[in-house]
C-alpha cells in the first residue's frame, strides 16, 4: 500500500522583473546621476557633439549633449530664467540681445518676455541641435521663429570676431568648456564681447559649480575680472545640474547687475527678490573667488 505525502511544496515566486533603462551622466569621477528613461525620442551624432533627446520618469523630457544634460523639462526654467532677467532687469533700456549658445531655445523664450527687447540674435554652432528642440521639445523651443529672433547657426568665435553688430545685453549659453567650446571661458572671448556689447552693456555667463567646478568657476571670474571694470557672482538651484547648485558670472560696463529697475511677469523661479538675493554669497563661496 502507497503512503501518500501530506507535506506542501511552496510554489516558487520569482521577482518581478522589467526592462529598466537608466540615463547616467558622470558629473565628475566621483559623481553620477542617473534617471530611468521612459522612452529614447532622439539620438544623432552630429557634427559637432552627441544629441540625445529622452523622456524621463522624473524631469520629463531631457536634452543630451555628450553626455551631460542640458536641460530637462521640470527644472530648466531654473537656470534660463536666471540667465536671462537677471541681465534684462537690471539694465535700463535692453532693446537688442545676444545669445551665444542656448539652441534649444529656452534663454531666447525667457529674452523675448521683455517688450522693449526689439531683436535677440541667437548664435549656435549645431543647427540639429536647433530642429531637435523644436520637435522634441516645444515648451522651449516655443519662441525660436519669433520675428524678433534672429537665429544663426555658426561658430560665435568667427562671429565675435567679424561682427559689426552691437548689443545692450549678451548672454553666454555654453556647453562644458571643453573643444570647440573651450575658449568661451578666457580673457579674449570676454574682450571680443565687451567689443560688441553698447556703453553701459552687461554680460551673464553660466559658471558651473563650486562644489564639482571649483577651479574653472574661479578661472572664469578671474579672466571677466581682466577685461570688466564690474564683475560679481550670483547663484541658484538647478536640481539636475552637477551638485544642484549653480553659479552665473555677472560682469557689467555700467549697471549694477545686483540691482533690478524692473519687474517681470510670468515667472515660476525669478522675482525681483530673489534676483537681489542671489548675490548675496555664502561665506564659502566670497572666500573661493
Amino acid at each position: 500500500m502507497g503512503i501518500e505525502s501530506t507535506k506542501k511544496t511552496t510554489p516558487v515566486v520569482r521577482p518581478t522583473r522589467e526592462n529598466n533603462l537608466w540615463l547616467t551622466e558622470e558629473q565628475t569621477d566621483g559623481m553620477r546621476l542617473s534617471l530611468r528613461v521612459v522612452q529614447t525620442l532622439y539620438q544623432k551624432k552630429t557634427a559637432y557633439q552627441d544629441l540625445l533627446i529622452v523622456d524621463t520618469a522624473e524631469y520629463g523630457r531631457a536634452l543630451v549633449l555628450d553626455g551631460a544634460i542640458q536641460l530637462t523639462e521640470r527644472d530648466e526654467f531654473c537656470y534660463s530664467e536666471m540667465m536671462a532677467h537677471v541681465p534684462l532687469c537690471s539694465h535700463p533700456d535692453p532693446k537688442r540681445v545676444l545669445i551665444v549658445g542656448g539652441g534649444d531655445g529656452a534663454i531666447l523664450r525667457e529674452v523675448l518676455r521683455h517688450p522693449n527687447v526689439e531683436l535677440c540674435t541667437l548664435i549656435d554652432i549645431d543647427r540639429e541641435v536647433i530642429e531637435a528642440s523644436k520637435k522634441y521639445l516645444p515648451s522651449v523651443s516655443c519662441e525660436l521663429e519669433n520675428v524678433r529672433a534672429d537665429v544663426r547657426c555658426m561658430d560665435a568665435l568667427t562671429y565675435l570676431e567679424t561682427t559689426g553688430d552691437r548689443f545692450d545685453v549678451a548672454i553666454v549659453d555654453s556647453t562644458d568648456p571643453v573643444e570647440f567650446a573651450a575658449g568661451l571661458f578666457q580673457a579674449p572671448f570676454y574682450a571680443d564681447i565687451k567689443r560688441i556689447l553698447n556703453p553701459g552693456g552687461v554680460l551673464t555667463e553660466l559658471t558651473e559649480s563650486p562644489f564639482a567646478d571649483t577651479e574653472l568657476m574661479r578661472q572664469a571670474i578671474c579672466e571677466m575680472r581682466k577685461v570688466f571694470p564690474i564683475v560679481r557672482m550670483y547663484w541658484g538651484a538647478v536640481p539636475t545640474y552637477p551638485t544642484g547648485m549653480w553659479t552665473y558670472g555677472a560682469a557689467s560696463l555700467a549697471p549694477d547687475p545686483s540691482s533690478p529697475l524692473r519687474e517681470i511677469q510670468g515667472t515660476r523661479y525669478y522675482t525681483g527678490e530673489i534676483h537681489k538675493a542671489a548675490f548675496v554669497l555664502p561665506p564659502f563661496l566670497e572666500a573661493m573667488i
